[in-house]
């Protein structure tokens, strides 16, 4: 068992491990001692990979599942039908933002208010910053128009969420909200927290996984005095991201009294099996984080490569169903255009 470590660590050491982080195929790959003949060096969507993260891929395997998450390959330049830049049409509506006025509801604020999408009732997402603290080779905004969604203080999203009465709910997405720093992120959640019928804040990030160190006795502190109810949706797609920091990290947040829960994405070539998504939830579970969605890829321009159909997920679906508890099944879900709510995979 792996020993838990519940203290939260210094500030300043994330920022330094991001700034540390590997920027380029060529040093990543030899860093780990590995050869990979398809790699590339894109510069649209460039390679980011934090050093503790990279420590878990295995040295020497190309085709470490772990690796494969983060290497840019030639297939991203390949073309494919179907795999467009914007699947989920979260682009689709905005309108130029000089047209902007004062939204009555949040409803018309996706289409007018950078930065504030409405997919389902009850609950905005809000777009906090385009960063992250890695580029996941498969990620399904790795073509959003981050320049068209900046709001310096994200004053006029947030007036738009207090205009709106049925908003209970504010998911913070991005890019990764936990690239904002501890001061800019008590900012916008105790501004939040004054809004009378927002009840709880949903924080939606990797960084626990790949950069445990984000885990800050500052955030800790922070998500501890908020009155809003907190929810905090990590990203693990594989057992072998699970390790002592993790557990650190997932201890630290749980101290908060915030509830813990993983969103996967099944990935060809990654995670594409039953026995390694047993072993994922499992993983979670012993570290205090519940299995939540499992999520099939989206079909983004560029990432062809990772995906799974339907019949192949409901495949491996049915054998984790078999073999896991009630309690550690994530929904096998995919996400479709102007639904009411994620729909549930249970035909091909």
């Amino acid at each position: 068992m792996i020993p838990v470590n519940p203290t939260p660590w210094e500030s300043n050491l994330w920022q330094q491990s991001l700034k540390e982080a590997y920027r380029s195929s060529h040093a990543l790959l030899q860093a780990l001692g590995t050869q990979h003949p398809a790699s590339i060096e894109p510069a649209d969507f460039p390679i980011l990979v934090p050093k503790s993260f990279a420590a878990r891929i295995q040295p020497g395997q190309p085709q470490d599942p772990l690796l494969r998450q983060v290497l840019a390959l030639a297939a991203e330049e390949e073309s494919r039908p179907g795999f467009v830049a914007d699947p989920l049409l979260e682009t689709a509506l905005d309108a130029p933002l000089e047209t902007s006025t004062h939204p009555t509801t949040a409803a018309e604020a996706d289409k007018v208010v950078p930065g504030l999408l409405q997919k389902y009732q009850g609950r905005v997402l809000l777009i906090t910053t385009g960063g992250c603290a890695i580029n996941c080779r498969y990620c399904f905004r790795r073509h959003f128009p981050y320049q068209a969604h900046r709001d310096r203080d994200l004053r006029t999203a947030l007036d738009a969420i207090a205009g709106d009465n049925s908003i209970e709910e504010v998911i913070l997405s991005g890019g990764d909200p936990l690239i904002l720093s501890d001061p800019a992120l008590a900012q916008l959640i105790n501004r939040l927290a004054r809004i009378p019928h927002v009840r709880r804040v949903r924080i939606h990030t990797r960084l626990p996984v790949v950069l445990p160190q984000r885990i800050t006795a500052e955030l800790v502190t922070l998500l501890t005095a908020t009155p809003l109810d907190v929810v905090v949706v990590v990203h693990a797609n594989h057992p072998q991201e699970l390790n002592a920091d993790t557990l650190r990290a997932f201890t630290c947040l749980k101290s908060t009294g915030a509830w813990l829960f993983n969103q996967a994405v099944l990935l060809n070539t990654v995670n594409a099996d039953p026995l390694i998504q047993i072993a994922l939830a499992k993983g979670l579970f012993a570290q205090g984080v519940i299995p939540y969605y499992l999520h099939l890829p989206d079909p983004v321009a560029g990432t062809h490569h990772f995906y799974v159909d339907s019949p192949q997920a409901l495949a491996i679906y049915a054998e984790m169903q078999a073999r896991l508890p009630g309690y550690l099944l994530p929904k096998l879900v995919r996400e479709v255009p102007k639904k009411a709510s994620k729909m549930i995979v249970s035909s091909p």
